[in-house]
């Protein structure tokens, strides 16, 4: 216990640093809350305002919807809050900043996961777990101690899924370097796609966030399985207990690109 707390000191440092400095600023800190709390809520808003027009959309009703946005958004929220700031990534190179990481014994992922964090990201999670245990509510799920770890299971591994996204999309700035709508195009996009029903997807969304981008295991699928619906065609209601595979597909595709953009940088040049 006693090394372990000794290897992560430094980052407990820096974060705790930075959760201080937004602390600091108390209006500043709660109109970032407020306003994280109002983009949630318009786009949960989104959601009852498809089902004022119509009663079912991809064979799911307006409760089985909210699940799907609760769980999906609560575990992108999370995975958001430890690992969004890689955004920043693209700065880092344009400025040739990154090379001061290069001079810290630290592994380079976790130097940049852990060098800030940002609070009103935990009011979007609110949105999303106050989602979730509404969802959860109006649906008629047949609890049991399956149905207790599906659930949790796909939080889980839903968090990690949305993680590797972020990962991923850092690991392609090597190579893109100012291309940050590209990948936010696949991360917040996916995110997105995430909290719809993947049965209404057309054939490349359902190749895309169905399959190489695993979206559909973080809420749908998992979803589907706990209800006891049918799932489409191509893929079946019991892939719902594949998320973790999906999570763990998600992180090696995101290690592989991660290791090969660090491989491709040659240094800012200063």
């Amino acid at each position: 216990m006693g090394d372990l707390a000794g290897l992560t000191a430094p980052y407990r440092a820096v974060l705790g640093s930075r959760i201080r400095a937004q602390r600091s600023y108390r209006t500043s800190f709660l109109l970032d809350l407020s306003s994280s709390v109002l983009v949630g809520l318009v786009e949960l808003a989104e959601v009852w305002v498809v089902f004022h027009a119509v009663t079912e959309l991809g064979g799911l009703d307006l409760a089985a919807v909210v699940l799907v946005f609760g769980l999906a958004d609560l575990a992108f929220s999370l995975a958001d809050l430890a690992f969004g700031h890689c955004d920043t990534l693209p700065t880092y190179l344009r400025a040739g900043t990154l090379d001061v990481f290069y001079l810290r014994p630290q592994p380079l992922l976790l130097q940049l996961v852990t060098s800030d964090i940002s609070l009103r990201r935990l009011a979007r999670a609110a949105v999303g777990a106050v989602a979730l245990g509404v969802g959860l509510a109006v649906n008629d799920v047949p609890w049991s101690v399956g149905s207790v770890a599906l659930v949790v299971l796909s939080l889980v591994s839903g968090v990690a899924t949305f993680a590797a996204m972020f990962v991923w999309a850092a690991g392609a700035q090597f190579y893109l370097v100012d291309g940050a709508e590209a990948t936010n195009a696949f991360v917040y996009g996916g995110r997105y796609a995430a909290t719809q029903p993947a049965s209404v997807w057309g054939r490349p969304l359902v190749v895309v966030f169905g399959f190489f981008f695993p979206m559909a295991f973080t809420a749908y699928l998992p979803v589907v399985t706990l209800l006891g619906l049918p799932g489409p065609d191509w893929m079946p209601g019991w892939l719902g207990w594949c998320a973790p595979l999906a999570a763990l597909w998600a992180w090696a595709l995101a290690l592989l690109t991660w290791r090969a953009g660090v491989r491709h940088y040659q240094g800012g040049g200063g």
